[in-house]
C-alpha cells in the first residue's frame, strides 16, 4: 500500500470515526431530550406511574441500541457482522443473562397483573415499605426507617405480596399480656378507650378487644382497630405505646417471664 492510499484510508477512517462519535453524542442527547418531552405530555402523565417508569426505561434502552448500531455502521462495522456476532453468541448471552431476562419478564408481569403500584404500602417477603419505582429489572421500596431496598422483579413474581393499601383501609392488631388477677372487664374498657382516642383510628368499624390465649405468664389480650392504609404504621405504634401507658395508669399489671417456686414444709 503506497503512502497516498494509506493517507486516504486514514483520512476516511478518521472521518468515519468522528462521524460515529458525533452520532453517539447527538443521539444520546436527543434521547435525553425526548424523555423529558414525553414526561411533559398529557398522555404520558395520565399513564399509571408504574407503567411510566417501565415505559421510560424500555424506550431509552431501545433507542440507545439503535444509536449504538447506527454509529457502528457509520464507523465501518457492517451491521451483518454485528448481527452474526450476536447470533453466534446468543446461547452464551442467554445463559449469562438468565437472571436479567427473568427480572425483565417479572417486570412485565407486575405491570400486566398490577399486584403492586407505586405509592402503595406493601410487604414483600421480609421487607415492608412503600413502593417507589417499578423498573424493568428491579422494584424499589422505601422502608419505614427510610432505607431504599431494590428487589429483583423475578423474586416478586415468586413470593407472597401483602398489599396494605389496595383495599383502602387496614386492620391493625396489637397484643398485650396481663396478669391472671386482672379484672378482664376493666382491661377491655381501658384498652377500648385508648384505641378510640387514637387520632388516626377509624370509628367505623369500631375498635374491639378480645381474649386470645391463656399463657404461662398471664392472659393475652388483643386490640383490633381499623385505619386508612397509609396510617397503618402510625396506628400500630400508637396502640403499642399508649396501650402500655393506659394499663399502667389503671394499675393493671403486665407480667414478665418468671417462675414461682412453692416450698412445702411437712
Amino acid at each position: 500500500m503506497d503512502i497516498e492510499k494509506l493517507k486516504t484510508f486514514l483520512t476516511t477512517a478518521g472521518i468515519n470515526l468522528l462521524m460515529g462519535i458525533i452520532i453517539l453524542v447527538v443521539g444520546f442527547f436527543l434521547i435525553h431530550w425526548l424523555m423529558k418531552y414525553l414526561r411533559h405530555k398529557k398522555i404520558f402523565s395520565k399513564m399509571d406511574p408504574s407503567l411510566q417508569s417501565f415505559f421510560t426505561n424500555a424506550v431509552k434502552l431501545l433507542l440507545g441500541v439503535i444509536v449504538v448500531l447506527s454509529a457502528a455502521n457509520v464507523i465501518g462495522i457492517p451491521l451483518t457482522s454485528i448481527i452474526t456476532l450476536f447470533a453466534s453468541a446468543g446461547v452464551a448471552i442467554s445463559l449469562g443473562m438468565q437472571g436479567a431476562l427473568g427480572n425483565l419478564v417479572g417486570g412485565l408481569t407486575l405491570l400486566i397483573l398490577h399486584p403492586i403500584k407505586i405509592g402503595e404500602y406493601v410487604k414483600i417477603g421480609s421487607y415492608t415499605g412503600i413502593v417507589k419505582t417499578i423498573g424493568a429489572f428491579y422494584t424499589e421500596i422505601k422502608t419505614l426507617d427510610n432505607s431504599l431496598i431494590s428487589l429483583p422483579n423475578s423474586n416478586l413474581t415468586n413470593t407472597a405480596i401483602v398489599n396494605y393499601s389496595r383495599e383502602g383501609t387496614s386492620r391493625i392488631e396489637v397484643s398485650f399480656t396481663v396478669s391472671y388477677d386482672s379484672d378482664i372487664d376493666q382491661v377491655r374498657e381501658v384498652l377500648l378507650d385508648m384505641a378510640r382516642k387514637g387520632e388516626k383510628v377509624l370509628a367505623d368499624p369500631s375498635p374491639w378487644v378480645l381474649i386470645t390465649k391463656c399463657t404461662e405468664t398471664g392472659v393475652e389480650v388483643l386490640v383490633r382497630a381499623w385505619a386508612n392504609a397509609d396510617d397503618w404504621g402510625n396506628v400500630y405504634y400508637y396502640m403499642l405505646e399508649h396501650g402500655k401507658r393506659a394499663l399502667d395508669a389503671a394499675g393493671i399489671r403486665v407480667p414478665y417471664q418468671q417462675m414461682d417456686v412453692h416450698i412445702k414444709q411437712n
